[in-house]
């Protein structure tokens, strides 16, 4: 049985670029175009409206909304929708920004076909993807202080081994939401998956009890 298609929303103020990258990834098996923006304001509405499985939105856009205040609003507005920062910027600042407002994936311009479908892919399907020259610099107990409320309290639950569906059913919120909740954790921490970020929240005093 086929896959179902990773729907996209395509921002980005350059429209060389923009419509490139649409031609392409129409042209790739297993991902559809729903939409294109060329404003923060316009990867805003599209996410919203269209409610893709991922948002790739480049950071600089016009209009008063960057990549990262999108990512931040996607994220608050439609919290299932997986953001992937394409970029020319690999400068850790730019990184941290962007993962701190919810990024889940942050790959380069430069980067090869390939990898960014698979960053596309992985950002759909809940994980996290750093392109392979993007830094995010050192992580540890200041990543701890950077994540939400929220993010504690889904990675204090992680760490007890509670799964996925069931931190969905106690929050009152889709899996997909957690899941993509969970990239974002994951990010932040610089971790690669369920297993560290538990051992690594543990060893911060989180997923205790008794």
């Amino acid at each position: 049985m086929t896959e179902p298609a990773v729907r996209v929303v395509l921002a980005d103020d350059h429209p060389v670029i923009r419509d490139g990258l649409a031609a392409l990834l129409t042209a790739t098996e297993g991902i559809e175009v729903l939409a294109t923006a060329e404003s923060g304001a316009e990867a805003v509405d599209a996410a919203v409206t269209a409610r893709p499985d991922v948002l790739v939105v480049d950071l600089h856009m016009p209009g008063g909304i960057d990549g990262v205040e999108a990512t931040r609003r996607v994220r608050a507005g439609a919290p299932e929708v997986g953001v992937l920062v394409l970029t020319m910027l690999d400068d850790d600042t730019s990184v941290r920004a962007a993962l701190d407002a919810g990024a889940a994936g942050y790959v380069l311009k430069g980067d090869s076909r390939q990898q960014i479908v698979r960053a596309i892919h992985a950002v759909a399907a809940g994980a996290t993807f750093l392109g392979a020259g993007v830094t995010p610099g050192p992580f540890g107990a200041d990543a701890f202080a950077e994540l939400t409320a929220r993010e504690r309290q889904i990675l204090d639950m992680l760490a007890t081994g509670v799964p996925t569906a069931t931190i969905a059913a106690r929050l009152g919120v889709a899996a997909k939401t957690v899941t993509n909740n969970l990239s974002t954790i994951f990010a932040k921490l610089g971790v690669t998956g369920r297993t560290e970020a538990a051992l690594l929240a543990r060893d911060h005093g989180l997923g205790r009890r008794g």
